[in-house]
């Protein structure tokens, strides 16, 4: 093993988690300049960032549905659960569970929620083997203690629990040991990631070379995205044969390399790879990784295919819920460590309609599979490439339980990553949603309110208000999108013009009572895709044609059910790509994806197509366009994707002369 310099310890960033009090500038205080870390941001401490209006109403939702009451009902993460003790399900869905639980818990300040995580937390801290080793003595697996170490690290950043630290280190040091003779394998070896990210926040704070040592054990034990991706060869839907399921751990290493959730895992292996090397490349290696998913199984509501391993770009196909959350955290570490906007524009993609889109309102019920194209929800065959006829169903755990214990993370990381701390310490909007910011900034305390109902409108209005006068740049994202941005501060016009797709940096002394007023236009936009079909898109949303629901009841379970969703209008139609979408706004309600209030419809002009059906409940894959129809053109109503619990979102055109008939 190389030695490391004191150079190695400060090129390493703070991180997307955890010891995020462990700021850049805390680093620059002790070491000169030219040794500074070279990650872009560093995220806040979890709860320095409140959600308010609609986004609090959101997180409360999900407290008050599932998320609250989980443990209540299903046995996972009940009072036997072997993460607290009990002789119940001691894998990885009670450190799941966690990680979304608690800072969902601690940005509302429920304090029912925070003793349920301490609880948890408190039996892995007073538990821990003479050995090092934390968790159920009933399996040795590395990979749920991945999860588990990502909430100790949350747990300091919310409580600094003097305990943390010394369990951390000893368990890595530990694992240091042991490894060499029991290596990552299954699941761990394909998620190193995940662990190496918290193994080099705490380097970053205690200094431990060992921790250096035990990051560069996981990355050569792990497995090798990169090289993986160049040449890319899963080009195409993965097929039973490739899975292999007699295999340990469920799959073959093509089974694996395919798997969704470590394929949206692994998109934070470049920004953890470039914390640890600081090599330039890994910005590029992000990028190319990002666009072969993209390329080959890219899905218009940002997501990539994958039921539950990688299925072709037919919007028919599904995503599984728990890669929709994990490719969220890792997209928001990989901004943390780039700064590239683009990458926050597609968190925002994802976040507001992928996430939400596989709710039913209340959050009392999830879907394993999402499908752009979903014409129902039922117990089908098709069109899953490796999964059952539950996939798409609502309810407690279909089709496989994983992601009702791990979905509780969606939206308390995005509001945890609304704002970011800059190298040079200074602030940085990095995503857009109605907030509170308390943080200290060159050691004058500084609240900003953000008042806002984006994503459903273009306008943004952020209070700055320091406990003095106090100078500092202010870094605002500027969407792809938004081609005509303004800033004003206090009413005025700022020098420059915001730049579409990059940070617009404000470097002024800030009084309390500074007001920044954002103005994004969101003009309609028609996205080509799969067989030459259309999106629907305005500003980060995606719209749906939403063909009605029907629900029915399959059976109870506990406190929620399980549903199955079928149309009442029809959902087969052509698009005229001739008329611009009509824009109506709404209130925004308490429910804020909601089918029967949406705040923001688009009126669109569309004629049925009747060769287009439905097989076997299943959406036939879009007739390629553009599509001739004599039926009577019909002004057609579609609704924010995550709004609409079926949907249909990937249209062929009208042919010209169908459309001017």
């Amino acid at each position: 093993m190389p030695a490391h310099t004191r150079r190695d310890f400060c090129r390493i960033g703070a991180g997307s988690i955890g010891f995020a009090h462990l700021s850049t500038t805390a680093l620059a205080a002790a070491y000169p300049a030219a040794s500074r870390p070279t990650a872009a941001f560093t995220p806040l401490r979890v709860g320095d960032i409140k959600p308010a209006g609609w986004l609090q109403r959101q997180l409360r939702i999900q407290a008050d549905g599932m998320s609250g009451h989980l443990f209540e009902f299903w046995p996972d993460v009940g009072p036997n659960s072997g993460w607290l003790g009990g002789s119940g399900e001691s894998w990885e869905r009670g450190p799941y569970y966690l990680d979304g639980l608690l800072p969902l818990a601690w940005q509302l300040d429920d304090e029912r929620l925070k003793a349920k995580v301490t609880q948890f937390v408190d039996w892995t801290l007073t538990h821990q083997a003479s050995s090092g080793m934390i968790g159920p003595a009933s399996n040795d697996d590395w990979w749920p203690r991945m999860v588990m170490v990502k909430v100790l690290a949350q747990y300091l950043d919310v409580t600094g629990d003097p305990r943390v630290v010394p369990v951390l280190t000893r368990y890595f040091h530990y694992q240091l040991q042991t490894m060499p003779a029991r290596p990552l394998r299954d699941w761990g070896k394909y998620r190193w990631q995940d662990e190496a990210l918290i193994v080099l926040q705490l380097y970053s704070r205690t200094g431990d070379l060992k921790l250096l040592e035990l990051a560069a054990l996981l990355r050569q034990q792990g497995f090798d995205w990169t090289a993986s991706f160049a040449p890319f060869r899963y080009t195409e839907p993965t097929t039973r044969a490739v899975i292999d399921t007699t295999q340990e751990g469920g799959n073959s290493p093509a089974g694996m390399q395919t798997h969704g959730v470590n394929n949206g895992q692994a998109l934070k292996t470049a920004a953890v790879q470039f914390l640890e090397t600081g090599a330039l490349s890994e910005h590029a290696n992000y990028v190319h990784q990002l666009g072969m998913l993209d390329r080959y199984h890219g899905q218009p509501n940002g997501m990539f295919s994958c039921d539950e391993h990688l299925a072709g770009l037919d919007p028919s196909h599904g995503t599984e819920l728990c890669t929709v959350v994990e490719t969220l955290f890792s997209m928001e570490t990989a901004l943390a460590t780039f700064g590239d906007a683009a990458i926050a524009d597609r968190i925002e993609k994802i976040a507001f309609n992928a996430l939400p889109g596989t709710f039913t309102d209340d959050m009392w019920a999830h879907q394993y599979d999402q499908q752009a194209n979903q014409a129902q929800s039922s117990l089908n065959s098709k069109p899953w490439t490796t999964n059952g006829p539950e996939s798409n169903l609502y309810g407690l755990e279909p089709h496989f339980g994983c992601c009702t214990a791990n979905y509780h993370q969606g939206w308390p990381k995005l509001t945890a990553h609304l704002w970011m701390r800059t190298a040079d310490d200074g602030l940085a909007a990095t995503l857009y949603a109605p907030c509170t910011l308390n943080t200290t900034v060159r050691r004058t305390p500084v609240r900003i309110d953000v008042q806002t109902d984006y994503p459903f409108r273009e306008s943004i209005h952020i209070a700055v208000n320091p406990g003095s006068t106090v100078a500092f740049p202010l870094l605002l994202r500027v969407p792809a999108w938004a081609t005509t941005a303004t800033v004003t501060i206090n009413g005025k016009s700022t020098a420059g013009q915001p730049q579409p797709g990059s940070f617009f940096t404000i470097d002024r002394s800030w009084n309390a009572g500074d007001i920044i007023d954002l103005h994004f236009p969101m003009t309609p936009q028609m996205q080509h895709g799969f067989h030459e079909s259309v999106s629907l898109t305005r500003g980060p949303l995606v719209f749906s044609l939403d063909p009605g629901e029907s629900w029915v009841k399959l059976r109870s379970r506990g406190l929620t059910a399980d549903w199955q969703v079928f149309p009442q209008r029809p959902w087969n139609y052509a698009l005229d790509p001739q008329t611009a979408p009509q824009v109506v706004e709404h209130t925004v309600g308490p429910k804020p994806f909601a089918a029967d209030n949406p705040p923001v419809l688009l009126l669109v002009s569309g004629r049925p197509l009747t060769a287009w059906r439905t097989e076997d409940g299943v959406a036939a894959p879009v007739p390629v366009g553009p599509q001739h129809s004599t039926e009577p053109a019909e002004m057609l109503t579609f609704i924010p994707y995550g709004a609409a619990k079926l949907r249909i979102t990937s249209f062929p055109t009208l042919a010209q002369s169908a459309a001017t008939a």
